[in-house]
């Protein structure tokens, strides 16, 4: 229900966002949204699984967790300052660049950054110690308030565009007051933790998740660097277009959440011919829904484009939108297979050369701004497809199991955001 709402919100607040400010003032906020979504769970969500997998690893052994969090607030102190310091370095160049000269919207992008630190800090405290409730409440309170916001705004005839980016900048907090509230959050005192507990493979971790949130939101950050003197409704369309292409990865989402317990527990009962009769059928649920997702886009995108934003692409930018996620979500599933069997290091090498294909793709392809993009997010996720697929052969040929720490890991490791 959480992964419901929060999908809805997306959209809706793209729709209500455009109403409220028009295609030209929405645009910095669209850049709002996709940076944000780059940066959080690329650099939040490794912190998320390491702390959720020690806090269940602690529960099983009837170990309080309070020392292991707080061995990992200063690290999520520390990642959220150097980040910061980034931005703040760079603050010229995203201001003109991304947002139109608006200084507000940058300071936007700081303030939601440094809250989405504590809401997944607090994803992680709920799933290891397995109240998925209130994990569902975080994350649906999330998208829940921001389109609430948002249409407050609107109905009253708020234009500055400053309101809106701080709607998306403080939206995340909300969750985490409410389940902070419901006494979620509690740990109890145990045995003191080592940072060996918490940090064994959060390195891997996260270069991997910065390289795979960057992939999944690069499309519109290269459409608005590359669009030349083409208007800021340019780039507005084309996020339309990954908003729409994302609803295979929706329904995605929503199948792993079913299967990945069963395989999670087959993985720990070493039943590893089950686990991978199992994957192999979590596959073709993932390639049968990207099929639909692609089938449908070529048929109805244009149109279902035009009724809910009255914005206007071509079959062909929106079939390359969802087949592009459709790869995508086949390298994920494979990358998740991978990091239960231990090969944090192969997966971060794997997103790695995708984000270089689609650099090198999106520069040198083509002179048309949609298409080399388009083509740089279908090549990126075919490579990484190939690079998980001979990791994950090598794996499985050397004999490596799952253990129940690595399959949370792999469970965690999806961008819900998107």
């Amino acid at each position: 229900m959480g992964l419901l709402v929060a999908g809805i919100s997306s959209y809706a607040f793209f729709k209500v966002g455009v109403k409220a400010l028009g295609e030209d003032g929405f645009k910095p906020i669209s850049s709002l949204w996709f940076a944000t979504f780059f940066l959080a769970p690329g650099f939040f969500l490794p912190l998320e699984q390491e702390l959720g997998r020690a806090l269940a690893q602690r529960l099983g052994l009837g170990h309080g967790g309070r020392p292991v969090v707080r061995r990992v607030l200063p690290l999520a102190g520390a990642l959220t300052a150097i980040v910061c310091i980034a931005i703040l370095a760079a603050s010229g160049s995203i201001t003109a660049k991304f947002f139109d000269g608006d200084w507000v919207v940058t300071a936007a992008l700081l303030v939601g950054f440094i809250s989405y630190a504590p809401a997944h800090l607090a994803r992680g405290i709920c799933s290891g110690h397995a109240r998925f409730a209130s994990y569902g409440i975080v994350m649906g309170a999330d998208g829940a308030s921001r389109i609430i916001g948002c249409v407050v705004l609107w109905m009253a005839g708020v234009t500055n565009t400053g309101a809106y980016a701080f709607t998306v900048a403080l939206a995340p907090l909300v969750g985490v007051a409410v389940v902070l509230a419901r006494g979620d959050l509690k740990t109890t005192a145990g045995p003191p933790a080592p940072w060996a507990e918490v940090t064994p493979n959060l390195g891997w971790l996260l270069l991997g998740s910065v390289f795979a949130a960057g992939l999944v939101n690069a499309g519109p950050i290269a459409v608005d660097l590359l669009k030349g003197n083409n208007s800021k409704e340019y780039v507005t369309k084309f996020s339309y277009g990954v908003l729409l292409g994302r609803v295979p990865l929706f329904l995605f989402q929503a199948v792993q959440a079913a299967l990945l317990p069963r395989l999670a527990r087959l993985a720990v009962r070493g039943e590893i011919t089950e686990f991978k009769q199992g994957f192999r059928k979590l596959m073709m649920v993932v390639l049968g829904v990207g099929a639909l997702g692609v089938a449908g886009s070529a048929l109805l995108g244009p149109f279902m484009l035009q009724k809910v934003y009255g914005a206007a692409l071509s079959h062909r930018t929106i079939t390359m939108l969802v087949f592009g996620t459709a790869v995508y979500m086949v390298a994920l599933s494979i990358a998740q297979a991978v990091i239960a069997l231990h090969g944090h290091a192969l997966v971060a090498l794997g997103w790695g050369l995708g984000m270089l294909t689609f650099v090198l793709v999106s520069w040198l392809s083509s002179s048309d701004t949609y298409l080399r993009v388009e083509l740089g997010l279908v090549t990126s996720s075919l490579v990484a497809t190939v690079a998980f697929w001979f990791a994950l052969s090598q794996r499985l040929r050397v004999g490596v199991v799952p253990s129940e720490s690595s399959m949370m890991e792999a469970a965690i490791d999806m961008p819900f955001e998107t």
